[in-house]
């Protein structure tokens, strides 16, 4: 077998809702390559539960669904950022249904493709949202999302679909001036072969989601291994916020079950939260109860967990009529139920676990890093939307509008980019095959580990700063490791892992104050100067380039 080299005008690296809605978007005009690492669905989009929020009734607002995300954002959500992609979410629903999305209707309406107002969707309210605002394919509404967008872009010819293919590093056209540097492809390792290639493109866009597999517990697929954000930063992209990490309050507590999550529209139909001994303990922390945003909801488990030293809290949903239950939790009941819980007769055990990752590559409103024709979407990204606490639903949301925002600059200047640089073939003439694979999985361990005990829910200077030392130790190993040996997937992942562990634990030593998803001992109350302020990392002066 011999290495291959592959040239289109859009190379998109992930496929999820965001990749896969902006190669939809794009190939009428360009030639779009897709890169999943496994199968094109292994990604988080499948595994969305809850729904993606945009207004969608007569009684609720644009106004009001922006004023509740820059709430739950605790004063770090960029206005305009909000404005932008709220604004633009009823046409996203649209586009979603013109795609053959299939939203759960309220009963005794009709399929049919009828207007805005008259769909009648049923809606759901989650943490933070002062409406019913959640669009929702019963309770597995990504994967629905994934599905359609998958079928229709397997059928446009303008799109080729690569399933396990990975990332190894962005390209540059090794422009002497930093500033007018381009990206310019990626080498890519095809896992079936074992050889990196070369993929060459006008534009390369990251969508590969989050990077919550750097803890131990985590609601994600294998896959959130933050690779996008690694290589952004490696690339020379600026990166913002990483130490405000969301962990959903409610993954079911299992030993074969270890990152189900159980959807926070449970608690928006009215599920609570209860101790061992029955107690409701919601309404101690917060006025809004289980419907609190979820970093306080997270916080409050942490504590009563802590508190009495109890393995898990329960979730309670026995008081509904299981008829109801059944119909809009299906997924969800039926899991359950194989696992040995009926969740109509009895509280289902949970705990909080790694969600969703807040920060990312700095883009502006057009999906553009700070590297010409390097794009990135998704939870990939910092766009500003999020601030220091995810709204539930807004994830979906913004892959949509802003995958639609990068297509659109992408198609106006695909024609005006020179391809006058040619990639070289990878060079793996200095390395061998490991024969200390121990390594990788030693080290994978050990990171997941001390990220959750020193950089988790709580944290405090001192156990932060042992994460650094930790991770100082590790990075120099895995360099060394990656010189000599040839590329793995797993060494692909834990490279990556490292690096966004790095990055996470230099953004939450850098914010002194508790503020969001950032919680620390040392400084438990938000200081009112840094309200409005990121935390901005800046790579080194001479990043790595290929």
């Amino acid at each position: 077998m011999s290495k291959e080299k592959f040239e289109f005008d859009v190379l998109v690296i992930g496929s999820g809702a965001a990749g896969l809605t902006l190669a939809l978007k794009a190939a009428d005009k360009a030639r779009v390559a897709v890169l999943s690492k496994s199968k094109l669905s292994d990604g988080s989009t499948s595994w969305a539960q809850g729904g993606i929020a945009a207004v969608q009734h007569d009684k609720d607002t644009l106004e009001s669904h922006i004023e509740d995300t820059m709430v739950a954002g605790a004063g770090l959500c960029h206005r305009d950022a909000v404005s932008y992609i709220v604004e633009r979410g009823p046409k996203a629903i649209n586009w979603l249904v013109e795609q053959g999305v299939e939203f759960t209707r309220r009963e005794n309406n009709g399929k049919g493709r009828d207007t805005f107002m008259e769909r009648e969707f049923h809606l759901t309210q989650e943490g933070g949202h002062s409406h019913r605002r959640i669009l929702h394919s019963a309770d597995a509404t990504g994967k629905e999302i994934q599905m359609s967008l998958e079928e229709q872009a397997r059928a446009h010819p303008n799109i080729t679909l690569f399933e396990n293919h990975v990332a190894v590093d962005l390209v540059s056209d090794k422009n002497p001036d930093p500033s007018l540097r381009k990206c310019i492809g990626a080498y890519i390792l095809d896992t079936d072969r074992g050889l990196v290639d070369v993929f060459q493109a006008k534009t390369t866009v990251l969508a590969t989601g989050g990077a919550s597999r750097v803890y131990l517990y985590t609601s994600n697929p294998d896959g959130s291994t933050g690779d996008g954000i690694a290589l952004a930063w490696r690339f020379g992209c600026r990166v913002a916020n990483m130490e405000f990490n969301q962990f959903h309050p409610t993954c079911l507590y299992h030993s074969e079950a270890r990152t189900f999550l159980l959807t926070e529209a449970l608690r928006g139909e009215g599920a609570y939260l209860r101790l061992s001994n029955g107690e409701r303990f919601m309404p101690r922390f917060d006025e809004r109860a289980e419907l609190a945003p979820r970093d306080i909801v997270a916080r409050a488990i942490d504590h009563e967990m802590k508190r009495l030293g109890e393995a898990c809290v329960y979730l309670d949903i026995t008081h509904k009529d299981p008829e109801f239950v059944k119909g809009h939790f299906p997924t969800i009941y039926e899991r359950c139920l194989k696992l040995g819980y009926d969740m109509t007769q009895q509280p289902i055990p949970v705990v909080p676990a790694a969600h969703y990752t807040c920060g990312g590559v700095m883009t502006d409103l057009h999906g553009r890093t700070d590297v010409t024709n390097l794009y990135a979407i998704g939870e990939v990204t910092h766009t500003g939307l999020h601030g220091a606490n995810r709204m539930a639903s807004n994830s979906l949301l913004e892959c949509v509008v802003m995958a639609n925002a990068a297509a659109e600059d992408i198609l106006a200047k695909i024609e005006s980019i020179d391809e006058t640089v040619a990639i070289k073939p990878w060079d793996e003439s200095r390395v061998t095959d490991s024969d200390e694979e121990v390594v990788v999985s030693h080290n994978w361990n050990e990171l997941r580990h001390f990220m959750w005990d020193y950089v988790g829910i709580v944290r405090t200077t001192r156990r932060l700063e042992r994460a650094q030392r930790r991770i100082d130790m590790l990075a120099a190993e895995i360099r060394e490791y990656y010189s000599f040996f040839r590329v793995t997937p797993d060494l692909l992942e834990l490279r990556n892992l490292v690096t966004v562990a790095n990055l996470i634990i230099r953004s939450a030593l850098q914010r002194t104050e508790s503020r969001g998803l950032h919680y620390t001992l040392d400084y438990p109350d938000p200081d009112p100067d840094l309200e409005g302020v990121d935390t901005i990392l800046k790579p080194p002066r001479r990043p790595v380039l290929r």
